[in-house]
């Protein structure tokens, strides 16, 4: 059927995991739809193909494709019918959102097809695709308690269960140090200047002046040298979770599930440089107590809405300044852990202040700036509906030629008229309701004299005055340089 006489408009779902097969990559994946869709009377046009690459499909958390085109679906008149996938697995690999998110969809009349696994009209055919679901999500648990016994006994052989750390590369299944490139050096020379006294941010802001950047091309900071420090794979070892490398946190290295066995690489670091590493961390562990990771209170009226002009990371508080009248100060997080290398310090009565004077001087020439609230991609304001509205009037304009070319009788041409005129004025609306949104600058300017008069007040607590700026205030910038804070609204 020629795609010019195509009346019904479908979507593609596509989802490739990271073990990857020719059979199953995107673009066969993609063909195999599109063939499939055609025979049903369906164009799929490149707006309507959803891809999540690389991603499990145990849950949507992270596969925003799928969101977004969840959201379009959700949508009043939704501008397609049915979702094509290369078979349901590819959809959900967990029976319960599959479930949840199917049904979400029929109450908008999309509906979800897999062109390879065939379903029956009907009671039977819904009950098959509960089966497919469930072998599904069977199969996926399965696979992943089979490869964490694989991997835990590998493990214990003293073989590599993961990609090489920093200073060493994977040849033929085996560790080898990175000589060449001189990382296996800098490991060396990490260790040495620890183990004589240089402090981690130290070490990792020298590294990355230096040009050093980490396996994934970061400017190298605290955790990364941390991390290094206690990898025992330095010493010729294999450290592996016995609940999973994702069951226990990174950081809690000896952990009752962690076990290190002896492996078959070359080691960078001797035993005696090894150990005297370890005592002065188990010193430092001592002295500062253990790393724990805390729900964070709301303890000072900033929290949060500061931050660093030159890398954009909050400010957060690190202590005292000296001076007659000491005050707690912020600072760049990435300046305190190595990765920013512009210090951005500022009192914290100062920069209390400085925000103060700035909402005066709003509510007094209300002159500001607003930024758009941040939305994600599945939210209706991301949506081209100009580019849906000119997708649909192609469609109009498709029907009317294959009424012409008698393809279509006129009842036929009648129905698909008056479908596409809906949608194409439902579409409209939601545009032309996000074009008409538009601030009221009197209104706005009374929100932010209110949330002024309320940070003023004596018998508020921090945590209400940090929650009262978040309702007009999207972040606040420290221009260092300028010596200036440049305060940001919501819109």
């Amino acid at each position: 059927m020629n795609q010019d006489t195509l009346l019904n408009i479908g979507a593609a779902y596509i989802r490739v995991s990271d073990e990857r097969q020719d059979e199953y990559s995107p673009d066969s994946q993609l063909k195999k739809i599109r063939e499939y869709a055609a025979k049903e009377g369906y164009y799929i046009p490149d707006e309507y193909v959803f891809y999540d690459d690389g991603i499990s499909g145990r849950s949507v958390k992270k596969r925003d494709e799928f969101k977004r085109m969840i959201a379009i679906a959700k949508e009043k008149a939704p501008p397609f019918d049915v979702i094509y996938v290369w078979k349901f697995s590819r959809f959900a690999r967990n029976q319960e959102e599959a479930i949840v998110y199917k049904s979400l969809l029929a109450k908008n009349k999309v509906a979800v097809v897999s062109v390879s696994e065939p379903i029956q009209e009907g009671h039977f055919g819904a009950l098959q695709e509960r089966i497919i679901e469930w072998m599904d999500e069977f199969y996926s648990i399965n696979l992943s308690g089979e490869v964490k016994r694989g991997m835990t006994e590998k493990a214990s052989r003293g073989e590599p269960t993961c990609a090489p750390p920093f200073g060493y590369i994977m040849k033929d299944g085996k560790y080898y140090p990175d000589h060449e490139s001189g990382k296996a050096a800098i490991v060396k020379e990490v260790f040495e200047r620890y183990a004589n006294g240089a402090g981690q941010r130290e070490i990792a802001v020298s590294l990355g002046q230096r040009g050093i950047r980490t396996k994934r091309g970061n400017m190298p900071e605290n955790r990364f040298i941390e991390y290094m420090l206690h990898n025992p794979c330095y010493i010729g070892k294999i450290r592996w979770s016995l609940e999973g490398t994702q069951a226990v946190h990174r950081r809690d290295y000896h952990h009752e599930s962690v076990m290190t066995v002896d492996g078959h690489h070359e080691p960078i670091i001797s035993m005696e440089l090894w150990d005297k590493v370890q005592k002065r961390l188990a010193d430092q562990q001592k002295k500062y107590g253990k790393y724990q990771r805390r729900e964070q209170s709301i303890d000072y009226m900033l929290k949060g809405l500061v931050r660093c002009s030159a890398c954009g990371a909050p400010l957060t508080c690190n202590g005292v300044t000296s001076g007659k009248v000491k005050a707690k100060c912020l600072q760049c997080r990435n300046y305190a852990s190595g990765s920013c290398h512009t210090s951005h310090s500022i009192t914290m009565p100062k920069a209390e202040a400085a925000l103060r004077e700035g909402l005066k001087q709003v509510i007094k020439t209300q002159d500001f700036t607003i930024l758009p609230t941040p939305t994600k991609r599945s939210d209706p304001a991301t949506v081209d509906y100009d580019k849906l509205i000119a997708m649909e009037e192609r469609r109009l304009a498709r029907a009317k030629e294959a009424y012409l070319a008698e393809i279509d009788t006129i009842e036929q041409y009648a129905k698909n008229k008056k479908e596409s005129t809906e949608r194409i004025e439902g579409l409209k609306a939601k545009r032309d309701r996000i074009d008409s949104t538009k601030v009221d600058i009197d209104a706005f300017t009374k929100k932010v004299a209110d949330v002024a008069a309320f940070i003023d007040r004596p018998d508020v607590t921090d945590a209400a005055k940090n929650e009262a700026l978040r309702t007009i205030i999207q972040k606040i910038v420290y221009e260092k340089a300028k010596g200036n804070l440049a305060i940001y609204f919501h819109d």
